[in-house]
């Protein structure tokens, strides 16, 4: 355990469930956790014991928390789940908190599997729908253009990022055709307690956070990480956004929730002290921020900052990550008026200290 995870306190020590088990949270409420085919190699999953109202006859089961990605490891492991961590009981609604693979990459299976709702926001649902689609903007190889634009001249690495043309749909093989939006400050009744909807904004479009009073339990999805801090990228189909400030801004809709609530995050382990996380992930964007700017006392695209960021060997999945990343912070020192951007003679966008 580093300085910083010394700092939380893990509601359950080292305890993890394995594939296709569970683990209680308190009475009602269970901790599942799905192989991932990535560095990051989990997804946290969360069931409540649930009664929904479907067509005039309410229908006892579980409400889901996110899904797992489509893969035939997740599969697997939702069979072994099903036959042994539900109790005989069906999924009666899947709620997504957003629309990256690991989350909602088997919601459409599971909708269609047990006849259930889809929830979600708005922005995710539609976001999901277009990169399901591999729709142009937010296909792989959209990316190429935008990744050239910011430096990255390495061929071998282009042509691997423009043969994930399918990447998100061979993740996301089936999405539900409808869905319940969630909106931020709504309260949902789930196994009759209310959970107040906290959306935030930076990570993915309109993500969605659960925070239930009475428990004192916070599902935190992909904002507030225990361990890892939550990606921030710049992507082609918004080349000019400022997703970081929009992040930083996001982490301030946690503030009226105790210190001592108890957070269920998508990775790592349910940790309390919240707001000592907050403060921790705020340092580190500042720290970076620093660094990047002072790295721009010459001229730097997004890709020389890549090494001084992230100072080990990517593969193109990662760098396509930490190239966003570089380029969220850049636009934010951008926005900031602490940074000029420039347009050099072939076309790349370079950044320097005003």
């Amino acid at each position: 355990m580093n300085a910083l995870e010394a700092q939380l306190s893990y509601a359950f020590g080292e305890t993890i469930p394995a594939p296709g088990t569970v683990h209680d949270i308190v009475p009602g409420l269970r901790w599942a956790r799905m192989p991932l085919p990535f560095a990051l190699d989990h997804v946290n999953l969360w069931l409540l014991q649930d009664a929904v109202d479907q067509s005039g006859t309410m229908r006892a089961g579980w409400s889901l928390i996110d899904t797992g990605a489509g893969t035939d490891a997740t599969r697997a492991a939702w069979d072994q789940l099903v036959a042994g961590g539900l109790d005989e009981q069906p999924l009666v609604r899947v709620i997504a908190t957003h629309c990256h693979p690991d989350h909602v990459g088997l919601s459409g299976w599971l909708c269609e599997r047990f006849d259930a709702p889809f929830w979600t926001t708005t922005g995710e649902f539609g976001f999901m729908r277009m990169m399901a689609a591999a729709l142009p903007g937010v296909d792989g190889p959209s990316a190429i253009p935008h990744f050239e634009r910011h430096g990255l001249r390495d061929a071998a690495m282009l042509d691997q990022m423009r043969s994930r043309r399918n990447y998100y749909p061979s993740l996301v093989p089936a999405v539900p055709p409808a869905y319940t939006r969630l909106q931020d400050g709504q309260n949902v009744t789930i196994g009759g307690q209310l959970w107040r909807v906290i959306t935030g904004f930076g990570h993915s479009p309109e993500h969605a956070s659960l925070y239930c009073a009475e428990l004192n339990i916070l599902v935190s999805g992909d904002m507030v990480l225990p361990r890892i801090s939550t990606n921030v990228s710049v992507f082609a189909v918004e080349p000019d956004g400022n997703p970081l400030q929009l992040y930083l801004d996001s982490l301030g809709k946690f503030a009226d929730l105790p210190d001592d609530v108890l957070v269920l995050p998508s990775h790592g382990k349910p940790f309390r002290g919240l707001h000592t996380r907050i403060r921790q992930l705020r340092e580190h964007h500042v720290a970076r921020l620093a660094e990047v700017h002072d790295a721009c006392a010459v001229p730097r695209s997004a890709a020389d900052i890549v090494p001084i960021m992230f100072r080990r060997p990517l593969d193109a999945h990662q760098l396509s990550f930490a190239l966003g990343e570089a380029l969220a912070h850049l636009h934010l020192l951008w926005y900031d008026g602490r940074l000029a951007r420039v347009t050099d003679s072939e076309g790349l966008l370079l950044f320097t200290q005003k």
